[in-house]
């Protein structure tokens, strides 16, 4: 893996860092959804700090300098792991359980060390919080009053005000694909991810979507490719792809884009553009004539549709047309559907399709073992093959939220079983993010996220 310091002649940014790892909440996390990952996590933490010392962000690519490097870890369940912490540079701090019920000391030893690093000598540009637990959201929230970037790194669930303060977030399958090393890197826009030769972050291909198609490389170019006698074809050399435009617009779309949980409102995104450049719209989108052919033009990098209503821009190298919230068959009140979504990253599905989506992953679990990346990828193609295309992102969703509601995958549980799991999670995250739902809005939830499988 290349980390580069530079762009072209530009050097990178620099920002000096303060990363603390909730230790028992990442492991116990990524030992869920990916064992693999977990361990890898636990046993090789200098590969994936590497990993995490080269970003991108809406100002270009910078480089991480951790200045501070802790790790909270409760030493009577995993000490065979702090040799490991301690080879790759980290101060690892012992929090046993100190209540009957078997919880660390490790938040307020966190906490008190962040808010001893903010109001220190030494300043810290950004800090990096290591967990997925909510609690941590005054923290997050101070760092933020002391104008410090903050990076959040989970690996579960997030409530939406812990993510919200956070200036980039590396979800759970992020992070899994961040400490394996024979995968790529975290997505696009995550703050987090690495940086390349060239200064743009290294991802998977990612499908080009339908709803828009891309122009030519000779269209980026202005002039369109002069026609070749059949003889002289072979030798016809193929344009060069001109580089978009660099632009503050386009910046803080990618960045907004390629950092958000889920796909955007065309409008919102177009708004952020022409706050950015108040001249995109008394220049008709810089001569483009609308916001979806200026983003096709200078943004090729994200994925634009026009429907559904009213409209949607997402990051190709995480999302696709089947994440895009469906019309209909949701909850009966379109309020407490559209509430459930937005606040807690519900994929918007219909109920037909969670019920395929549930009834696809019972059937696989039935026939292979559980593995997430193999798992989710069947499960999607099993979708689409019954006429009920489901996005790779909502898949992974639903995934987590069922192993996080403590259903065993590897005991094959059966298409009820995996509903009544994630209808129960969906409730959970409704509940934890003070959602006031009555028994008629628990009922229609669990019907509609449950694909209809838990009516009576």
């Amino acid at each position: 893996m290349t980390n580069s310091s530079t762009t072209g002649s530009e050097p990178a940014r620099r920002l000096r860092s303060a990363l603390f790892v909730d230790f028992d909440n990442v492991y116990l996390g990524l030992l869920r959804i990916d064992p693999v990952a977990a361990e890898q996590f636990a046993t090789e933490p200098g590969q994936w700090l590497d990993r995490l010392e080269a970003g991108v962000d809406a100002d270009g690519p910078f480089q991480r300098r951790f200045l501070v490097r802790l790790c909270y870890l409760n030493p009577a369940a995993f000490s065979q792991f702090r040799p490991n912490f301690l080879r790759a540079g980290f101060r690892v701090i012992d929090c046993p359980s100190l209540t009957q019920q078997g919880k660390s000391s490790a938040d307020i030893y966190l906490v008190l060390d962040a808010v001893d690093a903010i109001s220190g000598v030494t300043h810290y540009d950004e800090f990096v919080i290591a967990s997925a637990d909510a609690d941590f959201t005054p923290l997050a929230l101070r760092c933020r009053a002391a104008d410090r970037r903050v990076s959040i790194i989970t690996a579960g669930p997030v409530a939406g005000a812990y993510r919200a303060v956070a200036d980039t977030v590396v979800s759970a399958d992020e992070l899994a694909e961040l400490v394996l090393p024979e995968r790529t890197t975290a997505p696009v826009g995550t703050g987090v991810g690495t940086v390349g030769t060239a200064g743009q972050p290294e991802v998977e291909a990612a499908p080009e979507p339908k709803s828009r198609a891309r122009a030519p490389k000779a269209a980026a170019t202005g002039t369109a490719p002069a026609e070749k006698p059949a003889t002289t074809a072979r030798k016809a050399k193929t344009p060069k792809a001109v580089a978009p435009p660099v632009s503050k617009a386009r910046a803080v779309v990618v960045q907004r884009v390629t950092t958000s949980v889920r796909p955007l409102h065309a409008s919102t995104v177009a708004q952020l553009a022409q706050n950015a450049d108040e001249e995109l719209g008394s220049t008709n989108w810089a001569g483009a004539g609308s916001f979806l052919a200026w983003l096709a033009r200078d943004v090729p990098e994200v994925a634009s549709a026009t429907k559904p209503s009213p409209g949607w821009v997402w990051d190709p190298a995480r999302f696709g047309e089947a994440d895009l919230p469906q019309p209909g068959g949701q909850v009966n009140s379109a309020a407490i559907s559209r509430q459930v979504v937005a606040v807690t990253d519900t994929p918007g599905l219909t109920t037909s399709q969670y019920g395929t989506l549930l009834r696809a992953l019972a059937d696989d679990l039935a026939k292979e073992p559980f593995e997430r990346v193999a798992t989710s990828r069947r499960v999607r193609e099993a979708c689409q093959a019954a006429g009920a295309p489901v996005g790779r992102a909502s898949v992974n969703v639903v995934l987590g939220g069922i192993v996080f509601a403590g259903l065993d995958l590897a005991k094959a549980p059966s298409a009820q079983e995996c509903a009544r799991a994630w209808a129960d999670n969906v409730i959970g995250l409704c509940r934890g993010a003070r959602m006031e739902l009555s028994a008629t809005d628990v009922a229609a939830i669990r019907s509609w996220v449950g694909g209809g499988l838990l009516d009576a």
